[in-house]
């Protein structure tokens, strides 16, 4: 697993590419308990450890920082055989990165 360190310096190196790009990130958030089950099309949903729910663009998943947040996701909990991929993160760390 990466040493914080590492990750956050990767996280501002990504904050710097997207300036430079003038994109700015946006997340859907809701609660794991809520009834509704729908994603928007385009976007793939992952929970934390606290079980909140995040949508994100499929785009993202070309981005090297969400890369090394599934690696790492999958490094503590594996593969996910049928259930939802599950960050090993609270959801205010990942609010948090979100912001970076």
């Amino acid at each position: 697993m990466m040493n914080t360190k590492k990750l956050i310096k990767m996280f501002r190196k990504w904050q710097q590419r997207a300036a430079l790009h003038r994109k700015r990130i946006s997340f859907q958030k809701s609660s794991a308990t809520s009834s509704s089950t729908a994603v928007d099309k385009g976007c793939f949903v992952v929970y934390t450890a606290d079980n909140i729910r995040f949508a994100f663009p499929i785009s993202y998943l070309s981005n090297s920082v969400f890369q090394e947040l599934l690696k790492i996701s999958e490094e503590e909990f594996g593969l996910p055989t049928g259930g939802p991929i599950t960050l090993p993160f609270d959801s205010v760390f990942l609010e948090y990165l979100i912001k970076l």
